[in-house]
């Protein structure tokens, strides 16, 4: 009887070796774009022990690697400069072979519906400025969307539906309008593929994109559920979003990443502050690939200008501040680029336009290349006036119209009133106020909905900040 039963463990072990089938995630497929002059990674999943064989076909190189006792491999492999097609033969004893694979730039892509907005638009109330036209002349192989399902759920997932699609008129409508403008003009510009990894949601608080180990700090603000595998149904869940849809993407090698989220943080901003580096510093910790890219748009205004949302400002602020946090960060400023009804403005373009100098001066090494709007750096009070001193405008400043309302002025009573004078002289603004005869601090489109309109003489706008450091109200 015991023979018996070795024989049949014994015949179950050689089947399941005969018939073994490495099993990829959805990204690692036809079509896809891998990071040029790297050691870019794949994994996926085979039988316990054997011998997994990847070979490209670029250099006929092949790489080996044994599969865990869990199922799971994982390989580095080195890429060329961009090119292609090229294919991908992945076997332990039937292969796979991954065609049609383009090397070149890739950028993952996160955050709410901000970025997720397709070039369709959200509608006929909040289209896309452009969209129209970026759709009907999307016929671009060299640009390759893997764009990603949502998926909820309540511990780390390993694997996230999404195909690879190079942009045509059929497909591009559900791009990321944001990545897709960015991809235009980076390949454009560099001439080579670009891949957009998009894993984007709408309607989601930063803590949803953050691990559970990230948010044990935290846990007296934020409620950490306990892990299920499961789905969860509310995607605003803390982890639910990194366990559905950033832990299967972990490890891809990517040239950087691009985040456009906080809209629906703007009640805690002061929580945002510090919820915001610990997840940056967490992916990149994960990823394992050094402090590569962290670029992020700056929320933009909406809303009334008095008595909505009074935090929204804060929000902004915090974003701004953590440029300073975060290493090998930047942020795009669009506080002149809001819609006072929605918050989701149309101008997607235009905020790819300040993205791509950001990333060409930052990360290609375009040094010549302006990229950033003045910053507040300090303020002086001469008598009743309050001057504002500013970096990154060596070269001036100016108004895209007059708006002095954009700014305000307070004594140490803390009652702000708009500006009476605002004087540029130089990289210096002069501010009065004739309700203010002592002045001690000054803030700039400091609004919940506010169009902002100071800019250096390069063309970068100014993002809203405030002299004083009074506290948040409640």
């Amino acid at each position: 009887m015991k023979k018996g039963i070795l024989i049949a463990v014994l015949l179950g072990l050689l089947l399941n070796h005969v018939g073994a089938k490495v099993i990829l995630p959805n990204v690692f497929s036809n079509g896809m774009i891998l990071q040029q002059q790297s050691n870019a990674a794949i994994w996926g999943k085979s039988t316990p022990g054997l011998e997994v064989g990847v070979q490209t076909s670029w250099n006929k190189k092949v790489y080996t690697v044994r599969v865990n006792a869990d199922s799971t491999w994982r390989v580095k492999i080195e890429t060329p400069k961009a090119g292609g097609p090229y294919q991908i033969t992945i076997t332990d004893n039937s292969p796979i072979v991954i065609k049609d694979v383009l090397i070149g730039e890739v950028w993952f892509i996160s955050g709410q519906s901000n970025m997720e907005m397709g070039l369709r638009g959200m509608g006929a109330e909040q289209p896309v400025l452009g969209g129209p036209e970026a759709i009907a002349n999307a016929n671009n192989d060299k640009i390759r969307f893997f764009r990603s399902q949502h998926q909820v759920w309540g511990m780390p997932k390993d694997n996230l539906r999404g195909r690879w699609q190079a942009a045509s008129a059929t497909s591009a409508p559900l791009f990321s309008a944001l990545g897709y403008f960015f991809a235009l003009k980076l390949n454009e510009k560099l001439n080579v593929p670009v891949g957009i990894v998009q894993v984007a949601y709408g309607g989601t608080p930063i803590e949803a994109w953050m691990s559970k180990e990230s948010l044990q700090p935290f846990s007296s603000e934020v409620k950490i559920p306990e892990e299920k595998n499961e789905v969860i149904e509310n995607k605003g869940t803390p982890t639910s979003l990194f366990n559905g849809m950033i832990n299967p993407m972990i490890g891809f090698t990517v040239k950087g990443i691009l985040w456009y989220q906080g809209e629906h943080n703007r009640r805690y901003p002061a929580l945002y502050a510090k919820l915001f580096p610990t997840m940056v510093a967490d992916w990149r910790k994960r990823w394992d690939n050094g402090e590569f890219p962290f670029y992020y748009v700056q929320i933009a205004p909406y809303g009334s200008p008095v008595g909505f949302n009074p935090y929204t400002p804060f929000l902004r602020e915090a974003q701004l501040k953590s440029t300073d946090v975060i290493p090998n960060s930047g942020m795009v400023v669009n506080v002149d680029l809001g819609v006072e009804n929605f918050n989701h403005p149309p101008f997607k373009e235009k905020l790819a336009d300040r993205m791509l100098p950001l990333v060409l001066n930052k990360t290609y090494g375009f040094k010549e290349m302006a990229y950033q709007g003045p910053s507040y750096k300090s303020l002086t009070i001469k008598g009743n006036v309050a001057v504002l001193n500013f970096e990154h405008a060596e070269k001036g400043l100016k108004f895209s119209e007059e708006n002095n309302t954009n700014f305000e002025v307070a004594s140490d009573d803390k009652k702000f009133y708009p500006a009476s004078s605002v004087k540029i002289k130089g990289n210096t603004i002069e501010v009065t106020a004739d309700q203010v005869s002592k002045p001690v601090a000054v803030r700039y489109a400091f609004k919940a909905w506010v169009v902002g309109n100071l800019y250096n003489l390069e063309g970068f706008p100014a993002s809203s900040f405030r002299t004083d450091s009074w506290e948040i109200p409640r």
